[in-house]
């Protein structure tokens, strides 16, 4: 069904504060999303490492598996929606899913315990492998003792929710453009407070399930956010009415269509995205294989790409798509540094950054929600900056808000190492650094985040505009195994999960964030440099 089969009358008289109805069934149901997700997503390096006793290395290992996962799987979601399910039916079935890998997440299992080398067993153990030490038993080396069941359900659950957000996150964007014609005014204000609703859910969240997390158990903290899932999937049935019918299947007979024995497509469809788990299950334990996909992928993706232009497209069309391909480049850049949040920025909150502010401890997790709050803060800010220099022509150009995009990135890291020189009397970091840090992260991703995802609808080829952005996205997903085998470069030996020398951690730290900063800054000049040459490629698209 198109916009131009609904009558205006009905349209108008499902409109509140001047917007659809159905604006704002999605910005709850991505606020609740996001909230469940960004809830987890803080919490996860540190309930690894601090509760099943996992290595720095080896939580990072499941971090960047998880997050690759769910950056890549929604190009997957978003074109078995297009083609069969519609965007409705993917969001639910999305949904149910998240709400089922929350549900697990609480699961938390026995707590993981350490035998130092030396210790003589007072009774048997049994170790992940399997093998029975007797008491009695003088340990020649550590021995780390997990529950191995519960780590079992534990990425079940991260299947579930990495599934899921393949379903839900590509199409629930898509359904609030399909609200507004080409042609509405209020389409971009109805993005920007879908947006805030993002926002909202992951400030909310960070704030809350990180406290809960670290405060009261992990299973409160993912519980919380399990909470907030089912909150988000009940507010989307409750105002499936509201969607004017815009989100249902291009062809509702086909998913009918009998092709195995008595399951028809849909029901397909469905099985195979359960059947999927298992694949993920798998994955999420082999980072090395997500990697190594991702890199394959993107290569063909970048080759590809703009080798159909040459063969289809004219030669402006050419150009511009080789602009493309850079800027997806480099994006890879922006992303593995500011995806350093939830790895090693969290780690470093946990153990080298003084948390006592106006006599309350904050939690290490908390501080992911700077992002979000500065973005509330600064996004109008931008907005409004970038029409005050267009309307006097001084506004940079895409290439040129990419470099300072990465620079901003690189400096981020630069406030970090500044406050290592200016160590309280405990011998630790300031709050104000880490803070700062987050800052200038934020104003580099509203310089390149926003801009980047234009420049795909704009630079790209009209009949392949659905790779390019899948492209984006792969380079995005790729970004996030790239982040974290960035924070192993930091990764420190612990002891039931915590830090031993404070010194060295902070100058392992320090030495990785010192590396970043150069690497951030040194790029964003090679792509300033570069800029003037680009925007010549791009023909006049701004």
């Amino acid at each position: 069904m198109t916009t131009t089969s609904i009558p205006t009358t009905a349209l108008a008289s499902d409109e509140l504060f001047g917007h659809p109805k159905g604006l704002y069934v999605c910005f709850a149901t991505e606020l609740w999303e996001r909230f469940s997700f960004y809830g987890m997503k803080y919490l996860l390096l540190l309930y690894l490492t601090k509760y099943h006793l996992f290595t720095d290395s080896a939580g990072y290992d499941v971090l960047g598996a998880y997050a690759g996962l769910v950056y890549a799987l929604p190009v997957i979601g978003g074109l078995l929606a297009d083609r069969y399910l519609g965007m409705r039916k993917a969001v639910v079935f999305g949904a149910l899913l998240l709400t089922g890998g929350h549900a697990l997440m609480a699961v938390e299992g026995q707590q993981a315990v350490q035998y130092a080398a030396g210790t003589v067993l007072t009774t048997d153990i049994t170790l992940n492998s399997g093998e029975i030490l007797k008491a009695g038993t003088l340990l020649s080396e550590g021995v780390i003792i997990q529950d191995v069941v519960a780590l079992k359900v534990f990425f079940l659950a991260l299947a579930l929710i990495a599934v899921g957000v393949g379903f839900l996150k590509p199409n629930i964007s898509t359904i609030v453009g399909q609200l507004y014609a080409q042609d509405d005014p209020r389409r971009d204000a109805g993005f920007t407070i879908f947006y805030m609703g993002i926002n909202l859910g992951s400030f909310t969240a960070i704030l809350l399930c990180g406290w809960l997390g670290e405060t009261f158990g992990w299973g409160y903290g993912f519980g919380a956010a399990g909470i907030g899932m089912l909150l988000g999937l009940f507010t989307f049935l409750k105002g499936q009415k509201y969607l004017n019918g815009l989100a249902e299947p291009a062809d509702p007979e086909s998913l009918k269509e009998k092709l195995l024995g008595p399951i028809n497509r849909e029901w397909i469809i469905y099985l195979a995205g359960i059947a999927s788990l298992a694949v993920v299950w798998l994955l999420l334990q082999n980072e090395i294989v997500v990697h190594a996909t991702q890199n394959v992928l993107l290569v063909i993706a970048l080759a590809g790409i703009p080798l159909y232009a040459l063969m289809k497209g004219t030669k402006e069309e050419f150009q511009r798509t080789l602009v493309l391909m850079v800027l997806i480049a480099s994006s890879v850049v922006f992303w593995a540094l500011f995806e350093q949040s939830a790895g090693s920025m969290t780690l470093y909150a946990d153990r080298v950054v003084d948390r006592n502010v106006m006599g309350t401890e904050l939690r290490a997790s908390m501080f992911g929600s700077l992002n979000p709050f500065f973005i509330i803060v600064c996004a109008p800010l931008f907005a409004g900056l970038w029409v005050w220099l267009a309307k006097r022509g001084w506004e940079p150009s895409t290439p040129v808000k990419f470099a300072l995009g990465i620079i901003q990135a690189g400096l981020g890291f630069g406030a970090m190492v500044v406050g290592a020189s200016f160590l309280g009397e405990d011998g630790k970091v300031a709050v104000v650094w880490l803070t700062l840090a987050y800052l200038l992260h934020t104003t580099g991703e509203l310089c390149l985040s926003p801009v980047g995802l234009s420049a795909v609808t704009k630079l790209s080829i009209k009949r392949v505009v659905g790779v390019s952005m899948g492209t984006w996205f792969l380079a995005t997903a790729l970004s996030e195994t790239v982040a974290t085998r960035i924070g192993k470069m930091a990764a420190i030996d612990t002891t039931g999960g915590e830090s031993q020398d404070l010194a060295l951690a902070l100058t392992t730290y320090t030495e990785l964030y010192e590396f970043l900063m150069w690497t951030g800054i040194g790029v964003g000049v090679f792509m300033l440099l570069l800029a003037p040459l680009l925007k010549k490629g791009m023909h006049g698209v701004h």
